[in-house]
């Protein structure tokens, strides 16, 4: 499929075709479709999957689903214990509903590039990116969400005075507080912009890797696809491991009383 698109609009219009995303709107207002579209299904597929599991847990011999869901719950309630310091019960749902979905979000890069949207295109549309985390705005979105949390326990756990107190007064105490305010807020701004850009950069790169082995002669692409795509299910766990344990540590510091 590759190369009838490659021949036909050249390998950059081929590239360019698959990065760009379906939307509607313009400038700030724009919506891509395509991502709020696979961030939604994800997200229901993940509560519907492990909806299934509680609904039909049973305390005798679990099921290969009971297993997996158990197995996930106990892998991040032990990232959630090692990193967590605090005292929360959302932190835990929270760090396994970011892991899922991030890690949904991510397997979507292992289809093969062609195939949804050619099937996207049967339907009429003429963009499709089926990959929410190659996306800025959805990436950006995750991680603003997760530093709305974290200014919000850090206001509920300190107290509106001691966040203050924090801002202004560490770490050099009360003589430099432009300066403490200055080093806090690029700490804290750092924070959703590091988490957003390094899932981003990662799956972005993965996937225009996928693309650009699509380009190549057809004996090729075997040769070249079945490794990568071996290699990136480590890199789209790791990512969305990562995006879930750092969410976890910043909301941990939030708790912190200094």
């Amino acid at each position: 499929m590759a190369t009838e698109a490659h021949a036909a609009e050249g390998a950059t219009g081929y590239i360019i075709h698959h990065l760009t995303p379906l939307s509607v709107g313009s400038g700030f207002w724009t919506l891509h479709l395509d991502t709020l579209f696979f961030s939604a299904l994800l997200g229901g597929l993940f509560i519907w999957f492990f909806k299934s599991a509680a609904d039909k847990a049973t305390a005798g011999v679990p099921g290969l689903v009971q297993n997996f869901v158990e197995m996930m719950i106990e892998f991040v309630d032990t990232q959630v214990k090692d990193s967590f310091h605090g005292t929360s019960k959302l932190i835990a749902p929270l760090a396994l509903t970011i892991f899922c979905w991030v890690f949904l979000w991510n397997f979507m890069d292992l289809f093969p590039v062609d195939i949804l949207p050619s099937i996207g295109s049967m339907m009429g549309l003429p963009y499709l990116r089926s990959v929410p985390s190659t996306d800025l705005n959805a990436t950006f979105a995750m991680s603003i969400s997760v530093f709305a949390l974290i200014i919000f326990y850090s206001i509920k756990i300190k107290g509106p005075i001691g966040f203050a107190k924090e801002l202004l007064f560490q770490p050099f105490g009360p003589w430099l507080m432009p300066f403490n305010l200055l080093l806090k807020l690029v700490e804290e701004i750092a924070k959703p912009i590091s988490l957003a850009l390094r899932l981003f950069g990662n799956l972005y790169a993965g996937e225009l890797i996928f693309i650009l082995i699509a380009l190549l002669p057809s004996y090729l692409q075997p040769l070249l696809s079945f490794p990568w795509a071996i290699f990136h299910i480590l890199i789209i766990t790791l990512q969305a491991f990562i995006f879930m344990v750092l969410t976890v540590v910043y909301l941990s510091m939030a708790h912190e009383h200094h």
